[in-house]
């Protein structure tokens, strides 16, 4: 099926006239994780960043009518931060946004930016001017003073036409009118089914890196603010871990001269499972065993709550076990 744009007006159009006619293919993108945004390029095809989809294979889209639809994530690019989403109905009476050139686009030239500031504000429509065209490593930024705040994200950045020449993507943070939209030339193949297009810089890829997103969600503040706490607990418990090592130590010595079944990060974990010291404690050490299993199950509570709070702040699994892992604190008692 051919792509289905809709015609670029006069550049004599107001406007007005042109944001009113553009606006309704800009959408919410909502995740559990936080709120983007994204537009649409053909009647099934919509544009955003891959920062506002994260790692989900889909997302709820919602328009300026206020309804919503299911879409999903067709195709990403990690190194230009553009993700691709498709709707399971071609509508050919959707409006749709033309991918227009950020190579055409001067310096000084108007344009403006549409997307849903605060992730609550939708379809809010900003207006600046091209402050410049950057490289950094294999992406074309187009650089603007168009207000981008948290929320527009993957919406479109286009020129007096209203075609759009690029994604707003990334900024730094706490700066006014420094925003920067990954050029539209990036996305173009990814719609079209082909790899991302790089421009000539051999830069490493990194150096898209080193710009802030300027839309993390409150979402994704609460898992950072959340991971860092968690390894801070982690730190803690470790050096409480460390004691326990020579504990153990000395229980072997006195109190259990048996066979430890299974491989632990810390053996005295083993005192956590109910089949893995197999053999009799000395009669002698009751008590000693006694306080140290309540103790080691303390520590087990500890770290059950610890994950605890950091799940519930978003923190993913994969680097909570990264941290525990780190610092030898890993076990199938805590480990879901």
């Amino acid at each position: 099926m051919p792509v289905v744009v809709d015609r670029q007006p006069s550049e004599t159009a107001s406007l007005e006239d042109v944001v009113s006619r553009v606006m309704p293919a800009v959408v919410l993108v909502e995740t559990p994780e936080g709120r983007g945004s994204a537009f649409f390029v053909t009647p099934d095809t919509l544009l955003t960043n891959v920062h506002v989809v994260g790692n989900r294979s889909s997302v709820t889209i919602r328009r300026m009518d206020g309804s919503s639809a299911p879409a999903r994530v067709e195709a990403t690019s990690l190194l230009f931060d553009i993700a691709v989403l498709k709707v399971s109905s071609a509508e050919q009476s959707r409006v749709t946004i033309p991918m227009g050139s950020s190579g055409s686009a001067r310096v000084g030239q108007e344009v403006f930016a549409i997307g849903s500031a605060l992730g609550t504000l939708q379809n809010t429509v900003t207006r600046g001017i091209v402050s410049g065209i950057r490289q950094s490593g294999k992406a074309r930024l187009v650089q603007t003073d168009a207000a981008v705040n948290p929320g527009n994200s993957g919406g479109p950045l286009l020129d007096r036409t209203g075609a759009a020449i690029g994604l707003a993507t990334m900024g730094y943070g706490g700066l006014q009118g420094l925003n920067f939209a990954v050029a539209i030339e990036h996305a173009r193949p990814l719609v079209e089914g082909r790899p991302a297009l790089e421009t000539a810089s051999a830069a490493p890829a990194s150096d898209l890196g080193g710009l802030t997103p300027t839309v993390p969600s409150d979402t994704e503040r609460m898992r950072t603010d959340g991971l860092r706490a968690y390894e801070q607990t982690l730190d803690q418990l470790a050096r409480s871990a460390q004691a326990y090592d020579n504990r153990w130590l000395t229980f072997r010595e006195v109190c259990y001269g048996g066979r430890v079944l299974g491989t632990f990060d810390r053996e005295w974990f083993a005192l956590l499972s109910d089949r893995a010291l197999p053999d009799a404690v000395d009669q002698r050490c009751g008590l000693i065993h006694a306080d140290f299993k309540r103790d080691t199950n303390a520590f087990r509570d500890a770290m059950l709550e610890a994950d605890e709070d950091a799940r519930r702040a978003g923190v993913y699994p994969g680097p909570r076990r990264d941290a525990r892992r780190q610092r030898r604190l890993e076990s199938d008692a805590w480990d879901r």
